[in-house]
């Protein structure tokens, strides 16, 4: 399962690599190291970034696949103290099932959901915005977006939005174009509903061949991840 068209992280991009692993870990690293990870990614803290997150992923025994340490190395700075750990992290053949279910809730948007609605509707790039309720209970709040131009710029905006709102460990899923979904963003990908979803075209463009005007496009970016 891919996350819009195919594509792939610019290798000489340090941010981006550390955006997509970010993304990965998510599900595997508790919630509210996470979020000050991808916060202090967006704000260009790297010394912070390079020092906590290989220490977190020995700390708490985290293997990572091939892909994953090919994106930690482009991350961490070469001339960084923790550039050493980087070959000291366990290496994984493969991801588990997520460990927690998702689903997508009853009854309207609270007024945090129309608030992240605003922030992405505004951001360019985005495809769509979905919500989940992560746990037993529905205790945590998901937050999926699809597709977005600096993918870590909107993360961060829509955790300090979040956290307005009484959300102290935000978990926001900015997917980069082109990225293979691991399980975690699927399942909650399944239960989630959505918030919002961009124009199949803009109001004053003309219809694609064969398309009538004000008629719907014959795929949207939810159904090119699923598969329908």
């Amino acid at each position: 399962m891919t996350a819009g068209a195919p594509g792939s992280v610019d290798g000489a991009g340090s941010v981006p690599a550390g955006h997509e692993l970010l993304v990965r870990l998510a599900g595997r690293l508790p919630d509210d190291l996470l979020w000050r990870l991808r916060d202090w990614l967006a704000a260009g803290a790297h010394d912070s970034v390079d020092a906590v997150l290989p220490r977190a992923l020995l700390r708490h025994r985290l293997g990572l696949t091939d892909h994953e340490r090919d994106l930690l190395a482009r991350c961490v700075d070469q001339r960084s103290p923790s550039r050493r750990l980087v070959d000291a992290i366990l290496p994984l053949a493969g991801l588990d099932d997520p460990w927690t279910t998702f689903a997508a809730g009853h009854g309207l948007p609270d007024l945090a959901a129309l608030s992240a609605t605003s922030v992405v509707a505004g951001h360019p790039g985005v495809e769509e915005l979905r919500q989940s309720l992560r746990g037993s209970r529905g205790e945590q709040r998901v937050l999926l977006v699809l597709g977005a131009e600096r993918p870590w710029d909107l993360t961060a905006t829509l955790q300090r939005l979040l956290r307005v709102h009484g959300d102290r460990t935000p978990c926001v899923e900015v997917l980069p174009t082109g990225m293979d979904l691991p399980g975690y963003h699927q399942a909650a990908f399944v239960g989630s509903a959505p918030l919002w979803t961009a124009p199949a075209h803009p109001p004053d463009a003309s219809p694609a061949p064969g398309q009538e005007a004000g008629a719907p496009a014959t795929e949207t970016f939810s159904g090119a991840l699923t598969g329908t």
